[in-house]
């Protein structure tokens, strides 16, 4: 089973849907500590400011126990969005400590001037992957749907999945052992974003 975390932020009904159309039919949507509790595989959505996610997770109690799947147990996660900068340790964007699931941190776009690029980051774009992994073919040449003002940076390099470029090269996936992130959207990025969820559901 893949559950689906509300904890109040995320696109949840749309990332549940793009599961069904995958052909993937044993998703749930749930805040309940007994379903979470019985996850195979875990969706930790998000869109929002990093602080008002963690303090979300802190207050729905969830914490320990999501550490306990994920760190423990070695379940497969995957952050979507402002998910998967929370799985970092801190955010340019706030105060509070981030998840500390991979190694990295969260920081805002600090683009030359001269590029007259507009911020955030919105709309459609082609990423490179770095390495062999169970999501997206190496050699792929699949576009996703972003919407973000900050992005996570990788003190391990190896952690770094993919890239994508807006003005710099900039961190769109993530993973470590059985930790995926994605800075962009999948549930938004038709195919493309289709192929993530189902490749995640195979894992």
């Amino acid at each position: 089973m893949i559950v689906i975390v509300d904890y109040g932020l995320g696109n949840l009904a749309s990332v549940l849907n793009m599961f069904k159309k995958a052909g993937v039919r044993d998703v749930v949507i749930s805040k309940d500590s007994d379903v979470i509790s019985k996850a195979d595989k875990i969706i930790l959505p998000g869109v929002g400011a990093f602080d008002a996610g963690m303090i979300n997770l802190e207050q729905s109690g969830l914490i320990p126990l999501l550490n306990q799947k994920v760190l423990n147990e070695k379940r497969p996660v995957l952050g979507i969005c402002l998910g998967m900068q929370l799985l970092s340790r801190r955010s340019e964007e706030g105060q509070k400590a981030g998840l500390g699931w991979i190694d990295a941190e969260t920081i805002k776009f600090n683009l030359d001037p001269a590029l007259k690029l507009k911020v955030p980051h919105m709309g459609w774009d082609y990423i490179k992957v770095k390495r062999e992994n169970a999501l997206i073919d190496l050699n792929s040449r699949s576009r996703f749907y972003f919407v973000h003002s900050y992005h996570v940076k990788c003190f391990d390099a190896n952690q770094s999945l993919a890239t994508c470029n807006f003005g710099e090269d900039f961190t769109c996936m993530v993973n470590k052992d059985n930790i995926y992130g994605t800075q962009f959207h999948p549930e938004k990025s038709l195919k493309f974003g289709m192929k993530i969820l189902e490749n995640f559901a195979k894992l």
